[in-house]
């Protein structure tokens, strides 16, 4: 199959049951397929795979390997066989898809070999009536695009922090963003064997804008397609307050910032906004506190000094654990045309060796917290003018 379809499951029996009937019935007469890999899960959702999809290939994982550990070993499985893919799809299983979101996807790759990765438009969908509802409001994971500002705080083309934005047609033209959302995400296999796919010290959450960044860093483009659309329930693993939640997010919000700022802005100006980053974790640690949530205040304390222990250590996969045969390349995609010739120079999050700072699309010089405290509802006008201007 030329498109891989990967749903990483842990524990979403019934997500499974509901979600992938309409997925495969979408890939039919498709050259693709649907692969789930499964991180040790105790709910019953590898007999419900046994039993109602037999068709669907299930890679089982022997522990729960996190986000990063699963599709890394997934994909590099995956890549090591003959016939390998040309595109893997990463794809949450609360996600509900129509007939016609893979095509958009892959006829944008295909036209454009410049691109290490692109996804669709997210809007949310709504448990109603024992069922789910789509509606026309982004979603929060990836809205239209992601971006970051200055200090590392993702936010999106329809979406800031605590509030989203209804699809009204503002965002319908194809763009370049600093990441997709790994909850649909397609990425040229190619790309993800020469970036060494996820770094796994992440774990879950915000690993995919690193890789994304890291891609980017490397001479590639990331795009959003808003041909395709899908619908994304959300919180389908952990829930959006859980403490070992957002310690992830803190921790890995510094990871992210280690990783790639030095090689885009220079090391003087990365250190001195890693800097203001910490203090404003510090800040929003006093904030859970007066507020009586504890559990929040230790997630930022643990948070930073997890990265602390974990920012001298390798992240991406090292070349013992991947197959020799899936650093091959992906049928289709060996002629140089397929990769900018930057994208064979520095290691990815590194400075060049002019030691000249990458420009990548989607990081922005906004100070998002505070222009959505001051503006309110009119924060996502104040951004499509920003987009437009620059």
């Amino acid at each position: 199959m030329r498109t891989a379809v990967v749903i990483l499951n842990w524990n979403t029996r019934d997500y499974l049951g509901r979600f992938l009937p309409p997925l495969l019935e979408s890939l039919q007469g498709l050259d693709a397929g649907v692969v789930v890999a499964d991180n040790a899960s105790t709910d019953g959702s590898r007999e419900l795979l046994a039993e109602r999809f037999p068709q669907v290939r299930t890679l089982p994982l022997t522990e729960n390997f996190g986000f990063t550990g699963g599709y890394n070993r997934a994909f590099a499985t995956l890549l090591g066989e003959p016939g390998a893919p040309e595109y893997l799809v990463l794809l949450n299983s609360d996600i509900e898809v129509p007939a016609d979101w893979l095509e958009p996807l892959v006829d944008w790759m295909d036209a454009h070999p410049d691109y290490a990765a692109c996804g669709p438009k997210l809007h949310a969908l709504i448990p109603e009536g024992g069922d789910y509802r789509r509606t026309d409001r982004f979603e929060y994971a990836g809205a239209a695009g992601g971006l970051l500002d200055r200090y590392g705080y993702p936010f999106c083309r329809g979406r800031v922090p605590g509030r989203t934005e209804m699809d009204a047609g503002q965002y319908d033209r194809p763009a370049d963003v600093l990441w997709v959302s790994a909850a649909c995400l397609l990425v040229r296999a190619r790309c993800w064997r020469e970036l060494g796919g996820l770094d796994a010290r992440f774990f879950a959450h915000m690993e995919e804008i690193d890789w994304c960044w890291r891609a980017q860093l490397a001479g590639w483009r990331v795009g959003v397609v808003p041909d395709s659309c899908v619908w994304h329930l959300g919180g389908g693993t952990l829930a959006p307050a859980s403490p070992f939640k957002l310690k992830l997010n803190y921790r890995n919000g510094l990871l992210l910032l280690d990783n790639n700022l030095a090689a885009t802005v220079g090391a003087r100006k990365a250190r001195r906004r890693i800097r203001v980053r910490k203090i404003l974790d510090c800040a929003a640690a006093i904030v859970y506190l007066l507020s009586g949530k504890g559990a929040g205040a230790r997630a930022v304390r643990d948070a930073h000094r997890e990265y602390r222990q974990l920012r001298g250590e390798p992240g991406t996969e090292s070349s013992a654990s991947v197959p020799a045969n899936a650093k091959k390349a992906v049928p289709g995609t060996e002629s140089g045309a397929c990769v900018p010739a930057n994208a064979k120079k520095a290691v990815p999050g590194t400075e060049s060796s002019a030691g000249v700072p990458a420009k990548p699309k989607g990081l922005w010089d906004v100070r998002i917290l505070l222009q959505t405290a001051l503006r309110g509802e009119k924060i996502f006008n104040y951004l499509r003018r920003y987009e437009d201007r620059y």
